[in-house]
């Protein structure tokens, strides 16, 4: 068969057929090495989730692999970005929780805590859009403000002032809900 010619039927069934033994192999001589990898990366007990979404992306993209070696680098990388990406969502989680559970010891306190956060957040949604981006990731995510800046495509000068500006504003509309 000539290049030119469109793949058949058969053609492309022996392609899938070849892929997932390919696919097999690479599971059956490496999924041990790949679940300590992603288990020294970070993802301590979600190594495994790790590793079979790295397979599943392997799967999907298996047509843009230059060769059926570059497989076990792909999926190192792969492995290395969700550890990576696990590891970012559960310091921003971890903070939220620290942060909510801070001095708060009876249910009653907890409720409250969950109105003020109820509070908070519609007091954001106030906000312009630019002051309520600059608050999030300031104190929400904690960035510094060149981080600011480069996130919102802005001179740390101007998160300064929309930093500023929108803890004035917040603090008059959180001022305003408690009079209500």
């Amino acid at each position: 068969m000539t290049d030119d010619q469109p793949d058949t039927v058969e053609t492309l069934a022996a392609r899938d057929a070849d892929r997932e033994a390919a696919l097999a192999d690479l599971f059956h001589r490496h999924h041990l090495d790949l679940v300590r990898l992603a288990a020294l990366l970070g993802a301590e007990s979600d190594a495994e989730d790790v590793v079979g979404d790295a397979f599943c992306e392997l799967h999907r993209g298996w047509k843009r692999l230059r060769s059926p070696d570059a497989a076990l680098p792909y999926l190192r990388a792969v492995i290395v970005n969700l550890v990576r990406m696990r590891v970012r969502h559960l310091v921003v989680v971890r903070k939220h929780v620290e942060w909510v559970r801070e001095d708060v010891a009876s249910a009653e306190s907890q409720a409250l805590v969950r109105d003020d956060q109820r509070a908070l957040v519609a007091a954001l949604r106030e906000l312009p859009a630019r002051q309520r981006e600059a608050l999030v990731l300031r104190y929400w995510l904690g960035l510094k403000e060149a981080e600011i800046a480069e996130a919102m495509g802005i001179s740390p000068g101007a998160v300064k002032a929309h930093t500023a500006r929108g803890m004035a504003k917040l603090g008059k509309v959180l001022e305003a809900q408690s009079d209500d």
